[in-house]
Protein backbone atom coordinates (compact mmCIF):
# COMPACT_ATOMS: atom_id res chain seq x y z
CA UNK A 1 0.00 0.00 0.00
CA UNK A 2 1.44 3.34 -0.99
CA UNK A 3 -0.59 5.35 1.50
CA UNK A 4 -0.93 3.68 4.86
CA UNK A 5 -3.88 3.88 7.19
CA UNK A 6 -1.43 3.48 10.05
CA UNK A 7 -1.95 7.16 10.72
CA UNK A 8 -0.07 10.41 10.61
CA UNK A 9 3.14 8.75 11.81
CA UNK A 10 3.35 7.07 8.39
CA UNK A 11 4.24 10.48 6.93
CA UNK A 12 7.49 10.60 8.91
CA UNK A 13 9.03 13.72 10.40
CA UNK A 14 6.69 16.65 9.75
CA UNK A 15 8.81 19.47 11.18
CA UNK A 16 8.92 22.32 8.70
CA UNK A 17 6.69 20.53 6.18
CA UNK A 18 3.47 22.03 4.86
CA UNK A 19 0.60 19.68 5.70
CA UNK A 20 -2.81 20.12 4.09
CA UNK A 21 -5.55 18.89 6.44
CA UNK A 22 -9.07 18.27 5.16
CA UNK A 23 -11.22 18.89 8.24
CA UNK A 24 -14.98 18.95 8.65
CA UNK A 25 -15.82 22.40 9.97
CA UNK A 26 -19.33 22.53 8.52
CA UNK A 27 -21.07 23.97 11.57
CA UNK A 28 -24.47 25.67 11.86
CA UNK A 29 -24.41 29.46 11.92
CA UNK A 30 -26.89 32.10 13.01
CA UNK A 31 -25.51 35.00 11.03
CA UNK A 32 -21.85 34.83 12.04
CA UNK A 33 -22.54 33.14 15.40
CA UNK A 34 -21.73 29.43 15.61
CA UNK A 35 -24.64 27.62 17.27
CA UNK A 36 -22.93 24.20 17.63
CA UNK A 37 -19.12 23.94 17.52
CA UNK A 38 -18.99 20.16 17.94
CA UNK A 39 -17.30 19.51 14.61
CA UNK A 40 -14.66 22.18 15.24
CA UNK A 41 -13.85 20.68 18.64
CA UNK A 42 -13.62 17.22 17.09
CA UNK A 43 -11.11 18.54 14.54
CA UNK A 44 -8.80 20.13 17.10
CA UNK A 45 -6.80 17.05 18.23
CA UNK A 46 -5.40 16.25 14.77
CA UNK A 47 -4.66 19.90 13.99
CA UNK A 48 -2.93 20.30 17.36
CA UNK A 49 -0.95 17.08 16.86
CA UNK A 50 0.38 18.33 13.54
CA UNK A 51 1.16 21.77 14.94
CA UNK A 52 2.96 20.29 17.94
CA UNK A 53 5.00 18.15 15.54
CA UNK A 54 6.30 21.33 13.90
CA UNK A 55 4.25 21.11 10.71
CA UNK A 56 2.98 24.17 8.91
CA UNK A 57 -0.71 23.27 9.10
CA UNK A 58 -3.01 24.35 6.26
CA UNK A 59 -6.67 23.57 7.01
CA UNK A 60 -9.15 22.94 4.20
CA UNK A 61 -12.89 22.77 4.87
CA UNK A 62 -16.30 23.67 3.51
CA UNK A 63 -19.32 25.39 5.02
CA UNK A 64 -22.83 25.05 3.67
CA UNK A 65 -23.67 24.65 0.00
CA UNK A 66 -22.32 27.64 -1.94
CA UNK A 67 -22.63 27.14 -5.67
CA UNK A 68 -18.97 27.08 -6.66
CA UNK A 69 -18.41 30.81 -6.12
CA UNK A 70 -17.68 33.08 -3.13
CA UNK A 71 -20.70 33.77 -0.94
CA UNK A 72 -20.12 35.85 2.24
CA UNK A 73 -22.77 34.00 4.26
CA UNK A 74 -20.68 30.82 3.95
CA UNK A 75 -17.31 32.31 4.87
CA UNK A 76 -15.13 30.23 7.18
CA UNK A 77 -13.80 33.30 8.97
CA UNK A 78 -16.01 32.82 12.10
CA UNK A 79 -14.96 29.16 12.16
CA UNK A 80 -11.29 30.13 11.92
CA UNK A 81 -11.73 32.49 14.86
CA UNK A 82 -13.38 29.76 16.96
CA UNK A 83 -10.63 27.31 16.02
CA UNK A 84 -8.03 29.79 17.28
CA UNK A 85 -9.87 30.01 20.61
CA UNK A 86 -9.98 26.23 20.96
CA UNK A 87 -6.33 25.80 20.00
CA UNK A 88 -5.23 28.64 22.25
CA UNK A 89 -3.01 30.05 19.51
CA UNK A 90 -3.37 32.39 16.52
CA UNK A 91 -4.82 30.99 13.31
CA UNK A 92 -4.13 32.79 10.05
CA UNK A 93 -7.01 33.12 7.58
CA UNK A 94 -6.73 33.23 3.80
CA UNK A 95 -9.55 34.96 1.97
CA UNK A 96 -9.39 32.49 -0.92
CA UNK A 97 -8.53 28.81 -1.34
CA UNK A 98 -5.87 28.66 -4.05
CA UNK A 99 -5.41 32.32 -5.00
CA UNK A 100 -3.00 35.05 -3.97
CA UNK A 101 -4.17 35.20 -0.36
CA UNK A 102 -3.77 31.44 0.13
CA UNK A 103 -0.33 31.44 -1.47
CA UNK A 104 0.84 34.37 0.65
CA UNK A 105 -0.68 32.99 3.85
CA UNK A 106 0.92 29.57 3.45
CA UNK A 107 4.28 31.10 2.52
CA UNK A 108 4.23 33.12 5.74
CA UNK A 109 3.71 30.14 8.05
CA UNK A 110 6.41 29.24 10.55
CA UNK A 111 6.89 25.75 12.00
CA UNK A 112 3.84 24.91 14.14
CA UNK A 113 1.68 27.67 12.69
CA UNK A 114 -1.92 27.01 11.61
CA UNK A 115 -3.87 28.61 8.76
CA UNK A 116 -7.43 28.14 7.50
CA UNK A 117 -8.16 28.64 3.82
CA UNK A 118 -11.49 30.10 2.71
CA UNK A 119 -14.40 27.75 1.95
CA UNK A 120 -13.17 25.12 -0.49
CA UNK A 121 -16.63 25.01 -2.11
CA UNK A 122 -16.21 28.60 -3.29
CA UNK A 123 -14.36 26.86 -6.15
CA UNK A 124 -16.41 24.99 -8.74
CA UNK A 125 -13.62 22.43 -9.19
CA UNK A 126 -14.22 21.05 -5.69
CA UNK A 127 -17.52 19.30 -6.41
CA UNK A 128 -17.31 18.97 -10.20
CA UNK A 129 -18.43 15.65 -11.67
CA UNK A 130 -15.80 16.13 -14.40
CA UNK A 131 -12.63 14.32 -13.31
CA UNK A 132 -10.43 16.72 -15.29
CA UNK A 133 -11.95 19.85 -13.75
CA UNK A 134 -11.76 18.37 -10.27
CA UNK A 135 -8.22 17.18 -10.89
CA UNK A 136 -7.07 20.61 -12.05
CA UNK A 137 -8.32 22.13 -8.80
CA UNK A 138 -6.63 19.35 -6.82
CA UNK A 139 -3.38 20.19 -8.60
CA UNK A 140 -3.66 23.75 -7.29
CA UNK A 141 -4.36 22.51 -3.77
CA UNK A 142 -1.43 20.10 -3.89
CA UNK A 143 0.96 22.94 -4.78
CA UNK A 144 0.28 24.44 -1.35
CA UNK A 145 1.57 21.43 0.60
CA UNK A 146 4.07 18.61 1.00
CA UNK A 147 1.65 16.09 2.54
CA UNK A 148 -2.08 15.53 3.02
CA UNK A 149 -4.04 14.38 6.07
CA UNK A 150 -7.68 13.37 5.65
CA UNK A 151 -9.53 14.20 8.86
CA UNK A 152 -13.01 15.27 7.71
CA UNK A 153 -15.09 12.16 8.23
CA UNK A 154 -18.28 14.02 7.35
CA UNK A 155 -17.12 14.26 3.71
CA UNK A 156 -15.28 10.97 3.07
CA UNK A 157 -18.33 9.63 1.23
CA UNK A 158 -17.88 12.38 -1.38
CA UNK A 159 -15.59 12.06 -4.40
CA UNK A 160 -14.45 15.66 -4.24
CA UNK A 161 -11.17 17.37 -4.98
CA UNK A 162 -10.16 18.11 -1.37
CA UNK A 163 -11.26 14.65 -0.21
CA UNK A 164 -10.25 12.27 -2.99
CA UNK A 165 -8.18 13.82 -5.78
CA UNK A 166 -5.63 15.64 -3.63
CA UNK A 167 -4.85 12.34 -1.87
CA UNK A 168 -3.71 10.99 -5.24
CA UNK A 169 -1.19 13.82 -5.56
CA UNK A 170 0.50 13.99 -2.15
CA UNK A 171 1.83 11.57 0.48
CA UNK A 172 -1.38 10.96 2.43
CA UNK A 173 -2.63 9.54 5.70
CA UNK A 174 -5.76 9.31 7.83
CA UNK A 175 -6.09 11.79 10.63
CA UNK A 176 -7.00 10.63 14.10
CA UNK A 177 -10.67 11.58 13.75
CA UNK A 178 -11.23 9.60 10.55
CA UNK A 179 -9.24 6.64 11.88
CA UNK A 180 -11.34 6.49 15.06
CA UNK A 181 -14.60 6.80 13.11
CA UNK A 182 -13.64 3.94 10.79
CA UNK A 183 -12.54 1.78 13.71
CA UNK A 184 -15.82 2.28 15.56
CA UNK A 185 -18.01 1.71 12.50
CA UNK A 186 -16.17 -1.48 11.65
CA UNK A 187 -16.94 -2.70 15.16
CA UNK A 188 -20.62 -2.20 14.32
CA UNK A 189 -20.44 -4.34 11.19
CA UNK A 190 -17.77 -6.93 11.93
CA UNK A 191 -18.47 -9.28 14.86
CA UNK A 192 -20.34 -6.81 17.11
CA UNK A 193 -20.70 -7.76 20.76
CA UNK A 194 -24.25 -8.90 21.51
CA UNK A 195 -27.00 -8.07 22.20
CA UNK A 196 -26.73 -5.59 19.32
CA UNK A 197 -29.51 -2.99 19.12
CA UNK A 198 -29.95 -0.47 16.30
CA UNK A 199 -32.14 2.59 16.95
CA UNK A 200 -33.36 4.44 13.86
CA UNK A 201 -35.36 7.64 13.73
CA UNK A 202 -35.52 10.75 11.63
CA UNK A 203 -38.15 11.67 9.12
CA UNK A 204 -38.00 9.19 6.25
CA UNK A 205 -37.76 5.43 5.82
CA UNK A 206 -36.18 6.07 2.41
CA UNK A 207 -33.17 7.71 4.10
CA UNK A 208 -32.45 4.52 6.05
CA UNK A 209 -33.19 1.80 3.47
CA UNK A 210 -29.56 0.84 2.93
CA UNK A 211 -28.83 0.70 6.66
CA UNK A 212 -31.84 -1.50 7.37
CA UNK A 213 -30.97 -3.78 4.43
CA UNK A 214 -27.39 -4.21 5.65
CA UNK A 215 -28.04 -4.47 9.39
CA UNK A 216 -31.24 -6.52 9.49
CA UNK A 217 -29.15 -9.69 9.51
CA UNK A 218 -26.52 -8.30 11.89
CA UNK A 219 -28.57 -6.68 14.66
CA UNK A 220 -30.66 -8.48 17.28
CA UNK A 221 -33.23 -5.69 17.51
CA UNK A 222 -34.25 -2.63 15.51
CA UNK A 223 -36.06 0.12 17.42
CA UNK A 224 -37.93 2.44 15.05
CA UNK A 225 -39.04 5.97 15.98
CA UNK A 226 -39.20 9.42 14.44
CA UNK A 227 -41.27 10.36 11.41
CA UNK A 228 -40.30 7.14 9.64
CA UNK A 229 -42.33 5.06 12.10
CA UNK A 230 -45.64 6.14 10.60
CA UNK A 231 -44.95 4.36 7.34
CA UNK A 232 -44.32 1.18 9.36
CA UNK A 233 -47.54 1.70 11.32
CA UNK A 234 -49.48 2.27 8.11
CA UNK A 235 -47.95 -0.92 6.69
CA UNK A 236 -49.40 -2.75 9.70
CA UNK A 237 -52.84 -1.44 8.82
CA UNK A 238 -53.04 1.46 11.29
CA UNK A 239 -54.29 4.93 10.39
CA UNK A 240 -51.72 7.67 10.92
CA UNK A 241 -53.79 10.86 10.47
CA UNK A 242 -51.73 13.74 9.09
CA UNK A 243 -48.42 12.16 10.14
CA UNK A 244 -45.49 11.99 7.77
CA UNK A 245 -46.08 9.09 5.40
CA UNK A 246 -44.08 7.68 2.50
CA UNK A 247 -46.76 5.78 0.64
CA UNK A 248 -44.23 4.46 -1.88
CA UNK A 249 -42.37 2.70 0.95
CA UNK A 250 -45.31 0.75 2.40
CA UNK A 251 -44.38 -2.45 0.58
CA UNK A 252 -40.78 -2.01 1.70
CA UNK A 253 -41.82 -1.70 5.35
CA UNK A 254 -44.05 -4.75 5.01
CA UNK A 255 -41.08 -6.66 3.59
CA UNK A 256 -38.81 -5.54 6.45
CA UNK A 257 -41.33 -6.69 9.05
CA UNK A 258 -41.64 -10.10 7.40
CA UNK A 259 -37.90 -10.48 6.82
CA UNK A 260 -37.10 -9.57 10.42
CA UNK A 261 -39.57 -12.17 11.67
CA UNK A 262 -38.00 -14.80 9.41
CA UNK A 263 -34.51 -13.96 10.68
CA UNK A 264 -35.47 -13.82 14.34
CA UNK A 265 -34.70 -10.10 14.48
CA UNK A 266 -37.14 -8.05 16.52
CA UNK A 267 -38.45 -4.78 15.05
CA UNK A 268 -39.82 -2.72 17.94
CA UNK A 269 -42.33 0.00 17.08
CA UNK A 270 -43.89 2.55 19.45
CA UNK A 271 -47.12 1.59 21.19
CA UNK A 272 -47.99 5.21 21.89
CA UNK A 273 -47.17 8.53 20.24
CA UNK A 274 -47.34 12.21 21.08
CA UNK A 275 -49.53 14.05 18.59
CA UNK A 276 -50.68 17.58 17.85
CA UNK A 277 -53.02 19.05 15.26
CA UNK A 278 -50.24 21.12 13.65
CA UNK A 279 -46.49 21.03 13.25
CA UNK A 280 -44.68 23.20 15.84
CA UNK A 281 -44.26 26.82 14.85
CA UNK A 282 -43.75 30.14 16.53
CA UNK A 283 -47.38 31.07 15.86
CA UNK A 284 -48.94 28.80 18.47
CA UNK A 285 -48.19 26.96 21.67
CA UNK A 286 -47.80 23.17 21.25
CA UNK A 287 -50.80 21.11 22.35
CA UNK A 288 -49.28 17.65 22.84
CA UNK A 289 -51.58 14.68 23.40
CA UNK A 290 -50.54 11.08 24.00
CA UNK A 291 -52.54 8.48 22.05
CA UNK A 292 -52.10 4.77 21.26
CA UNK A 293 -50.02 4.27 18.12
CA UNK A 294 -52.96 2.39 16.62
CA UNK A 295 -55.42 5.23 17.27
CA UNK A 296 -53.97 8.41 15.81
CA UNK A 297 -56.84 10.85 15.16
CA UNK A 298 -57.51 11.86 11.57
CA UNK A 299 -56.75 15.54 12.30
CA UNK A 300 -53.51 14.87 14.21
CA UNK A 301 -49.89 14.18 13.32
CA UNK A 302 -47.35 12.26 15.35
CA UNK A 303 -44.40 14.31 16.57
CA UNK A 304 -42.70 12.01 19.11
CA UNK A 305 -42.85 8.52 20.50
CA UNK A 306 -44.96 8.41 23.67
CA UNK A 307 -43.81 7.97 27.27
CA UNK A 308 -44.75 4.26 27.34
CA UNK A 309 -42.69 3.67 24.21
CA UNK A 310 -39.80 5.78 25.51
CA UNK A 311 -39.64 3.61 28.63
CA UNK A 312 -39.89 0.46 26.52
CA UNK A 313 -37.07 1.59 24.22
CA UNK A 314 -34.89 2.39 27.23
CA UNK A 315 -35.61 -1.09 28.62
CA UNK A 316 -34.63 -2.69 25.30
CA UNK A 317 -31.29 -0.85 25.48
CA UNK A 318 -30.60 -1.70 29.11
CA UNK A 319 -28.83 -5.00 28.45
CA UNK A 320 -27.37 -4.14 25.03
CA UNK A 321 -23.63 -4.48 24.54
CA UNK A 322 -23.55 -2.69 21.18
CA UNK A 323 -25.87 0.15 20.16
CA UNK A 324 -25.99 2.29 17.04
CA UNK A 325 -28.42 5.22 17.07
CA UNK A 326 -29.19 7.43 14.08
CA UNK A 327 -32.12 9.82 13.95
CA UNK A 328 -34.16 11.53 16.68
CA UNK A 329 -37.38 10.01 17.99
CA UNK A 330 -39.36 13.21 17.45
CA UNK A 331 -39.16 16.95 16.95
CA UNK A 332 -36.57 17.27 19.71
CA UNK A 333 -36.06 21.00 19.06
CA UNK A 334 -39.41 21.59 20.81
CA UNK A 335 -39.44 20.47 24.43
CA UNK A 336 -42.99 19.11 24.21
CA UNK A 337 -41.79 16.58 21.62
CA UNK A 338 -38.29 15.86 22.94
CA UNK A 339 -39.15 13.17 25.50
CA UNK A 340 -38.48 10.17 23.26
CA UNK A 341 -35.14 11.46 22.03
CA UNK A 342 -34.12 12.36 25.56
CA UNK A 343 -35.03 8.87 26.84
CA UNK A 344 -33.00 7.14 24.12
CA UNK A 345 -29.99 9.40 24.72
CA UNK A 346 -30.21 8.79 28.47
CA UNK A 347 -30.36 5.03 27.92
CA UNK A 348 -27.29 5.12 25.69
CA UNK A 349 -25.26 6.78 28.43
CA UNK A 350 -25.87 3.69 30.58
CA UNK A 351 -24.90 1.07 27.99
CA UNK A 352 -22.11 -1.16 29.31
CA UNK A 353 -20.47 -1.66 25.95
CA UNK A 354 -20.14 0.31 22.73
CA UNK A 355 -22.72 3.07 22.24
CA UNK A 356 -22.50 5.03 18.99
CA UNK A 357 -24.44 8.18 18.18
CA UNK A 358 -24.50 8.30 14.39
CA UNK A 359 -23.90 11.98 13.74
CA UNK A 360 -26.26 14.45 12.10
CA UNK A 361 -29.43 15.33 13.99
CA UNK A 362 -28.73 12.68 16.65
CA UNK A 363 -25.45 14.34 17.60
CA UNK A 364 -27.14 17.75 17.55
CA UNK A 365 -29.88 16.42 19.83
CA UNK A 366 -27.37 15.08 22.34
CA UNK A 367 -25.75 18.48 22.61
CA UNK A 368 -28.98 20.50 22.56
CA UNK A 369 -30.54 18.36 25.28
CA UNK A 370 -27.54 18.98 27.52
CA UNK A 371 -25.92 15.55 27.70
CA UNK A 372 -22.23 15.13 28.50
CA UNK A 373 -20.67 13.90 25.26
CA UNK A 374 -18.13 11.90 27.25
CA UNK A 375 -20.99 9.70 28.49
CA UNK A 376 -21.32 8.14 25.04
CA UNK A 377 -18.92 5.63 23.57
CA UNK A 378 -18.65 7.55 20.31
CA UNK A 379 -20.42 10.48 18.68
CA UNK A 380 -19.88 10.44 14.94
CA UNK A 381 -19.14 13.70 13.14
CA UNK A 382 -20.58 12.44 9.86
CA UNK A 383 -24.22 11.41 9.63
CA UNK A 384 -24.27 10.71 5.88
CA UNK A 385 -20.83 9.08 5.90
CA UNK A 386 -21.76 6.90 8.88
CA UNK A 387 -24.93 5.71 7.15
CA UNK A 388 -23.16 4.94 3.88
CA UNK A 389 -20.45 3.00 5.73
CA UNK A 390 -23.11 0.96 7.54
CA UNK A 391 -24.89 0.40 4.22
CA UNK A 392 -21.74 -1.37 3.08
CA UNK A 393 -20.87 1.24 0.46
CA UNK A 394 -17.30 2.11 -0.49
CA UNK A 395 -16.39 5.60 0.73
CA UNK A 396 -14.12 7.31 -1.84
CA UNK A 397 -12.24 9.32 0.77
CA UNK A 398 -11.34 6.12 2.67
CA UNK A 399 -10.72 3.95 -0.40
CA UNK A 400 -8.16 6.42 -1.78
CA UNK A 401 -6.13 6.17 1.44
CA UNK A 402 -6.31 2.37 1.47
CA UNK A 403 -5.44 1.85 -2.20
CA UNK A 404 -2.62 -0.52 -3.09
Amino acid sequence: MTDSTAGIESLGDLKGRRVLVRSDLNVPLDGTAITDDGRIRASVPTIKHLSDAGAKVVVLAHLGRPKGAPDPQYSLRPVSERLAELLGRPVAFATDTVGASATETVAGLQDGDVAVLENVRFNDGETSKDDAVRGAFADQLAQLADAFVSDGFGVVHRKQASVYDVALRLPSAMGGLVASEVDVLRRLTEHPERPYVVVLGGSKVSDKLGVIDNLIDKADKLLIGGGMVFTFLKAQGHEVGKSLLEADQLDTCTRYLAEAADRGVEIVLPTDVVVDTAFPSGDREPEPTVVPASEIPADALGLDIGPESAAAFAAELADARTVFWNGPMGVFEVDAFAGGTRAVAEALTKVEGLSVVGGGDSAAAVRQLGFDEAAFGHISTGGGASLEFLEGKELPGIAVLERD
